[in-house]
């Protein structure tokens, strides 16, 4: 059973950066896929993020409205994931969920494993 849990949420100012993390209760070498989710209030829930086992950073995927702002990446040693968020903007408040899948296709659309989440506020 493989457990996420995020971290690293919080409150900050419109323009501000955050770092969020992800702790694997296993090694993540086997989960091709990880990467990120949000969901803004009484919207549904969209893709951000996502990363292949091969963790160089500029072998990711990003939403359109993330790219140039937002860089993920992972450490198979240490079994985390993160995502530095810069230039944040106040639409982007939400929950942020850490996911991942052992099949990389399946992370951008239906993923088998899902933290709890973080709250994230951007204030204008």
């Amino acid at each position: 059973q493989v457990q996420l849990v995020e971290s690293g949420g919080g409150l900050v100012q419109a323009g501000g950066s955050l770092r969020l993390s992800c702790a694997a209760s296993v090694s993540i070498f086997g989960i091709d896929g990880m990467g990120w989710y949000r969901q803004a209030p009484g919207k549904q829930r969209e893709f951000v993020a996502g990363i292949t086992r091969g963790g160089i950073s500029n072998y990711a995927d990003y939403a359109d409205s993330v790219n140039g702002r937002f860089t993920i990446s992972r450490d198979k040693h240490k079994n985390m994931l993160y995502l530095q968020m810069n230039s944040m903007e106040p639409e982007e408040t939400g929950v942020y969920y850490c996911a991942g899948d052992t099949i990389y296709r399946r992370l951008v659309s239906s993923p088998n494993y899902w933290g709890k989440g973080t709250q994230v506020s951007v204030s204008s």
